[in-house]
């Protein structure tokens, strides 16, 4: 039985066969349907309260958070593709849909099944790459989300501020502000803005954006997601559960008190709350730093199997 090397994935039977590059790896009928399995049972573990707050209409303001803020439906997050440069024994394109044909080694991604957007998303990731971790933002985002907002103006206004609202201004004026995530920015209030040393736009995304930043190592789910079926869906739910563990640390951070949901504040307006979320920051920084190689591997290969296709030697 083989062990995952990742720790934050479910152990799956894995036999591979042949070679990492020009040579596709095979993988065995049941251990891809082993695979396959284990995959659906992990992310029904997320979808099921999800989809129970659904049906009742009352939403929760960190568990339901990558289902809204993101366009990939549950049912897209519980389907389970192998990835690019992957062969499935015993598979038929049924099963997978029309981006696959069959070979005399069995099912496998079609060449130029999914290039659309690739080469944009691999130069983001590689430039974030290249730059260091700006540990020191402490999540201030959120905080000029509400910035000089009354309690009724803000997003969760069925949660109360830790701070009164001028307390909560004097934290924002009392810190340095360099968000370089324009997501992030782009929710600013308005007299907020002028405080940001930055100013962020979609155009320059790839200029800006740093591998420490919470928001920036979120988005790793939206690249890969995007990028389906080239990248594989164990990869998907894989950055899906760090963005699940980063929208904690976000809202723990914040300016709202979710206490009653289970969330101890992480008290950035500290010194303390302030070590305590960069060393948390750290860690996340490094777990993407992982996931971002995965993915631009994961775009290296289709997109060579597409020129291979194109021009076989």
């Amino acid at each position: 039985m083989h062990k995952a090397s990742n720790p934050h994935r479910p152990n799956l039977p894995c036999a591979p066969r042949g070679r990492i590059g020009s040579v596709s790896i095979v993988l065995a009928e049941p251990d891809w349907r082993a695979r396959r399995t284990a995959h659906q049972r992990r992310v029904d573990g997320w979808l099921a309260g999800h989809l129970a707050r659904r049906r009742t209409g009352r939403p929760h303001p960190v568990e339901d958070f990558l289902f809204t803020y993101y366009s990939y439906r549950p049912a897209q997050l519980r389907r389970w593709y192998p990835g690019a440069g992957v062969v499935l024994e015993g598979a038929t394109p049924d099963e997978f849909g029309p981006g696959y044909r069959a070979t005399p080694d069995g099912l496998t991604l079609a060449p130029n099944a999914h290039t659309e957007g690739a080469g944009s998303i691999r130069h983001l990731l590689a430039a974030t790459a290249t730059r260091p971790a700006n540990l020191g933002c402490f999540g201030m985002h959120e905080w000029a989300m509400v910035y000089r907002l009354t309690p009724e103006q803000v997003r969760h206004t069925g949660y109360p501020l830790r701070l009164s609202p001028q307390e909560t201004a004097e934290v924002v004026e009392g810190t340095r502000i360099r968000c370089s995530h324009f997501d992030a920015y782009r929710f600013f209030t308005a007299p907020a803005r002028p405080l940001n040393e930055l100013r962020p736009t979609r155009a320059d995304q790839p200029d800006l954006e740093q591998p420490g930043c919470l928001h920036a190592n979120m988005d790793l789910y939206k690249w890969a997601y995007k990028l389906v079926p080239m990248v594989g869906a164990d990869l998907v739910a894989d950055c899906f559960a760090l963005a699940r563990e980063i929208r904690t640390l976000d809202m723990r951070a914040s300016p709202y008190d979710l206490t009653d949901l289970g969330y101890p504040p992480v008290p950035v307006e500290t010194p303390e709350g302030r070590a305590e979320y960069a060393a948390a920051q750290r860690e996340f920084a490094a777990r993407a730093a992982g996931l971002r190689a995965q993915i631009i591997n994961a775009i290296d290969a289709g997109t060579n199997a597409s020129a291979r296709s194109t021009n076989p030697a």
